[in-house]
């Protein structure tokens, strides 16, 4: 039976500190959102016979799709925010009418969205920047048995802190890959105290 995903109010951490006048309320609306979409969907797609989105996707679509979602949420529930309308640019959401049409290749005044499945929230960005990072920390359940009964995509962790150009490695790639960069121990671990949801 398919199940319709709920955030707990009471995993947020009540010390935390949001810039640009976020709330945990922002958060938790963009997680329920995410949710409900993949509940409707999953109830359409086992209606007809037809496995759950959760296992059609691969890892790396899914932290896509994923992203894209919570930015377009946080951006409508956000007091200050909204999505940079530059084709890929940086950061995901900016400050409203700071930059011309709201839309900037690299900009500073905003956050960027990162998802994975790495617990603790280490992820590979395109470059190392001074930077408002958001990372949700996500787990699908691809075995369990059933799989009807399978547990539905749950979010496990949000961090959002300030990271800098000295909270990064560089990972060096082979010809046909492009380099990243990963916040290192020390950057991850400054990260990891900015932590807004955890259950």
């Amino acid at each position: 039976m398919i199940l319709r995903n709920e955030v707990n109010p009471k995993a947020f951490n009540a010390e935390s500190h949001l810039p640009f006048q976020l709330r945990h309320k922002d958060f938790e609306l963009a997680m329920q959102d995410v949710y409900d979409f993949f509940y409707d969907v999953n109830i359409a797609l086992t209606g007809k016979g037809l496995l759950r989105l959760d296992d059609i996707l691969r890892p790396a679509i899914m932290s896509g799709l994923l992203s894209d979602m919570l930015t377009a949420s946080l951006a409508k529930h956000s007091r200050t925010l909204t999505e940079n309308r530059y084709h890929n640019g940086h950061p995901d959401l900016i400050v409203r009418g700071v930059y011309a049409d709201d839309s900037v290749k690299a900009g500073v005044e905003g956050v960027e969205i990162k998802t994975t499945r790495k617990a603790g929230g280490a992820v590979d960005t395109h470059g190392a920047r001074e930077q408002w990072m958001c990372v949700f920390v996500y787990k699908v359940d691809n075995k369990g048995q059933p799989a009807i009964d399978r547990d539905p995509m749950t979010f496990t962790e949000v961090y959002l802190g300030k990271v800098g150009l000295a909270d990064f490695r560089r990972n060096d790639r082979g010809d046909l890959g492009t380099r990243t960069a990963t916040l290192h121990a020390a950057g991850i671990e400054k990260l990891r105290r900015h932590w807004i949801y955890r259950l």
